[in-house]
């Protein structure tokens, strides 16, 4: 008995992290494209074109002309449609249309190359045991994301012609959790740290983690930037205005809700953080030059700074052109990549753990 049990415990594990890794990349891409699709749909107002919420049937377009008349009028009884956009044609409205179905379409779409492959290796057994728990938490992530989706399109419905800044920005801010979690759980399989590389110093790794967190809340307010059309103000650089601060930063209809809900003083804080954000990686970038990191940790810091310097340039280059579309779909590309190179930067300087 005591020989079975110890032949059994030595029976080689099945897991597959290779894989399990690359599944995750795949799963990873669809998220990036995905914020892509989303900038597309924002940027050509189509996001409340689809009125119902289908979550089976509405996985095909109107098959019909008949189908595309009835979608069209349940359009046509939005505030977006009255307010915006009264006297669009059924050809015009087809093309604000697909945008936001291709949106719905490509999400269905992530779901199903999550779940299917994720309960096939369940089956198998080729997860390893300390992802198991962070692959079942990135699964309702998808649909809790699905569900904020819905509910940020419904804040559209209502006396509004565009979705809440503040469900637009946490819709944003969830997609870039999920693929920040994703982008961490992909290092950890396919390019894990080195064993026995010690983390460096403390304070080194805070200002990491600091430059990710400026990161980010640099996104979020670029959401309320979006939500608000606030970029469509203001397109000069480095002035706004002629000067610093944009005149009535604070206004008097929202008082100290004008940083969320003034369109001057939510471009004005989202150029802020942006500069906090640059001043953090470039410091992080000279201190590393003086430090004795291992390459693979210094090129991540070396990648980060020069996609910061990239983003800066995309960043500038919207708010000048008034938010042309292709500058701005980059911006937000460039973003998401900025907020991935990051990740990679903490994980290195972090070291590697038992």
């Amino acid at each position: 008995m005591t020989a079975t049990a110890d032949n059994s415990t030595a029976l080689p594990s099945r897991a597959n992290p290779r894989a399990v890794g690359i599944w995750l990349c795949a799963s990873a891409f669809m998220i990036f494209a995905m914020m892509i699709i989303g900038a597309i749909t924002r940027l050509t107002e189509s996001g409340l074109s689809m009125v119902e919420w289908r979550p089976l049937v509405g996985a095909l377009p109107p098959l019909s002309e008949a189908e595309w008349q009835r979608v069209f009028d349940l359009y046509r009884e939005t505030s977006q449609y009255r307010l915006m956009n009264s006297g669009m044609t059924l050809a015009e409205f087809k093309d604000i249309f697909f945008w936001e179905w291709f949106h719905r379409f490509w999400g269905r779409m992530i779901g199903i190359v999550y779940a299917l492959p994720f309960f096939w290796f369940l089956f198998r057994g080729a997860i390893p045991k300390a992802q198991k728990p962070h692959l079942w938490i990135l699964l309702l992530l998808g649909g809790l994301q699905g569900v904020i989706g819905m509910w940020m399109v419904e804040s559209g419905f209502v006396d509004r012609i565009e979705v809440s800044q503040y469900r637009l920005a946490i819709h944003l801010g969830m997609a870039f959790f999920i693929l920040g979690y994703t982008i961490w759980l992909i290092i950890d399989l396919l390019a894990p740290v080195e064993a026995g590389r010690a983390p460096v110093q403390r304070s080194f790794r805070r200002l990491g983690a600091w430059a990710h967190a400026w990161i980010f809340f640099t996104i979020l307010y670029g959401a309320l930037v979006a939500g608000l059309n606030a970029g469509m103000i203001f397109n000069e650089w480095p002035t706004m205005d002629g000067g610093f601060v944009p005149n009535g930063y604070i206004d008097p209809a929202f008082g100290w809700l004008s940083i969320f809900e003034s369109h001057g003083a939510v471009q004005f804080n989202h150029r802020m953080l942006a500069y906090i954000t640059a001043a953090s990686v470039l410091l992080l970038w000279v201190l590393s030059l003086r430090s004795n990191l291992v390459p693979r940790a210094q090129w991540s810091i070396h990648a980060m700074m020069a996609m910061t310097l990239i983003q800066i340039v995309l960043g500038i280059a919207t708010l000048l052109t008034v938010v042309a579309m292709p500058l701005a779909v980059l911006h937000q590309a460039g973003a998401a990549i900025l907020f991935c190179l990051s990740l990679w930067v903490m994980k290195e300087l972090r070291g590697s753990r038992p």
